[in-house]
């Protein structure tokens, strides 16, 4: 094929990776499901994205949009509507949301900076004691 770009769902796909691995640079998908989109488009696992086929990406393209996989924007909405249901009902997951603190139940004291961000420590300096 003697494109420069492959688009699908909006993404560039790396012309130089196998189509099984170059699947998942699409937000969604990962190796399972890449395989499982090329057996039902026909397209071998081992193809590299700029040897295929206009057909062969059309097929691909095809089978991401029969709406059999949620993919980019609308598995990006469906989350962000789940957390907002959480938040809305009040309940322990969307209290730990709306607070940016980890929700699965791990232990805050030590850890989760990734969650809780960076902080400043509040001690100080010590006061010099003169002895005399």
């Amino acid at each position: 094929m003697a494109n420069s770009q492959v688009r699908i769902s909006g993404v560039d796909l790396p012309l130089s990776k196998r189509i099984e691995a170059g699947l998942t640079q699409i937000y969604g998908i990962g190796f399972s499901t890449s395989r499982k989109i090329l057996n039902l488009a026909r397209v071998d696992f081992s193809r590299r994205i700029y040897d295929l086929s206009d057909d062969e990406i059309s097929r691909v393209r095809s089978v991401m949009e029969s709406g059999e996989f949620m993919i980019e924007g609308d598995l990006r909405q469906k989350i962000y509507q789940d957390i907002k249901r959480l938040r809305d009902i009040r309940c322990y997951r969307g209290l730990r949301h709306r607070l940016g603190l980890p929700v699965r139940g791990q232990i805050t004291r030590h850890n989760a900076h990734t969650r809780k961000g960076k902080h400043i420590a509040v001690g100080g300096l010590k006061k010099k004691i003169d002895k005399k």
